[in-house]
């Protein structure tokens, strides 16, 4: 059974604040009766950003959390005192986090590092207040700024595992075992297809108390690329993996032609991933003797292959140190998730429960706030109609 709280794919509707309007307020004191403009200017619209954060591992927290509004910027008022700005609102995402346009698909924007933040929507600037607007021809300006709208939108989150290895393989290759073997995550194994239905992730120790990340990706099928087996909910997160491990056990029937299968599907899905760096790891090999595994290693593909066996233990210490040696070829130690071109996504492939209302906006638009009593247009305006216009 797959694991409830691992969420990767969530629909929100977000909404940025309004900007503030700017006053048009006048000095009004004991001994200045008619002072000039003195209207502040409004606050700027909170922003709605999306921050990395190591800590998470999944999108759970946003699947009850429909709706994410920033504050809106208050007015300016008089002496010109600027208005409040809006209150940002900050959503907490993994690492590995792709924002889209739940309408149209259109990629946005995506989240990679601990503590990166990324403007999803911008809030509305704040309207200049009426003293910007003083000229020499226009002493008294009754004008000023309307705050820019908000930006609203509904955002489609998708989380691509982040790791430093992936693995790769069909059903029942003894990915879940090895990673349970080499790090100390408890994915589920048993004897039959489709064991692990969610993406399992590994911390892996090394020598000198250095470490990389592991994923469990579920088991890839022929045909995956097109749907089947829930392939593409799978394939998206070998996307963001530096190193692919690609496992086909010994007693498979054709050792290449399984790899050649995992190779086309993931080329068919995204041909950039065959630009990602590739170790081939024979599991179940404790059934092979050495004379076996030389006659093997003949007709195996021209990539660093490795023959392993979680059970007994063999091979893995030389496999950590394959590993290790590709994660830091060429200085690209995690780097190469970054290679990828980001596409748009095909809504039609996702599918959410039934959409909430929008809630009703709150904010409150308010008048002018001069001082109408005290107000002498005839000493600001005259009988000049130009200026009245």
């Amino acid at each position: 059974m797959a694991d409830s709280n691992f969420i990767d794919y969530v629909k929100i509707y977000c909404r940025s604040g309004k900007g503030g309007r700017g006053s048009t307020h006048f000095r009004r004191e004991k001994y200045i009766p008619k002072g000039g403009p003195d209207g502040g200017d409004g606050g700027n619209g909170g922003d709605v950003i999306l921050r990395g954060n190591r800590n998470l591992w999944t999108l759970l927290h946003l699947k009850f959390q429909r709706h994410i509004l920033a504050g809106h910027g208050e007015s300016g008022s008089g002496r010109l005192s600027s208005g409040k700005s809006g209150e940002s609102k900050i959503i907490d995402v993994p690492c590995g986090t792709v924002a889209y346009d739940a309408e149209t698909g259109e990629y946005l924007c995506d989240v990679t590092e601990d503590g990166q933040e990324v403007i999803l929507l911008k809030g509305g600037r704040g309207g200049r207040g009426n003293n910007h607007f003083k000229t020499s021809t226009n002493q008294a300006p009754r004008y000023a700024q309307p705050g820019e709208p908000y930006q609203e939108r509904r955002v489609i989150m998708e989380l691509k595992v982040l790791a430093d290895v992936g693995l790769v393989g069909f059903p029942n290759a003894g990915k879940s075992t090895l990673l349970s073997v080499v790090s100390a995550a408890k994915p589920k194994i048993a004897n039959y297809p489709f064991t692990t239905l969610e993406p399992k992730i590994g911390i892996v120790s090394y020598r000198d108390f250095k470490s990389f990340v592991m994923a469990d990706i579920p088991g890839i099928i022929e045909g995956a690329s097109e749907g089947k087996g829930l392939g593409l909910r799978f394939l998206r997160h070998i996307e963001r993996n530096s190193l692919l491990l690609f496992m086909v056990p010994a007693d498979a029937d054709d050792i290449h032609q399984e790899y050649r299968i995992l190779l086309n599907e993931l080329a068919q899905y995204n041909p950039e991933l065959l630009d990602k760096r590739r170790i081939l790891a024979i599991s179940k090999s404790d059934m092979l003797d050495e004379e076996l595994i030389e006659a093997l290693s003949a007709d195996l593909p021209e990539i660093p292959h490795i023959f392993i066996s979680s059970i007994t233990g063999f091979g893995i210490t030389e496999l950590k140190d394959l590993l290790w040696r590709e994660l830091n070829a060429d200085g690209e130690y995690r780097k190469s998730f970054e290679k990828i071109t980001h596409r748009n996504l095909d809504i039609k492939t996702v599918e959410f429960e039934e959409e909430e209302d929008i809630p009703e906006d709150d904010y409150i638009e308010e008048d002018w706030d001069e001082d109408e009593e005290d107000f002498d247009p005839d000493f600001y305006y005259g009988e000049d109609e130009e200026e009245k216009n």
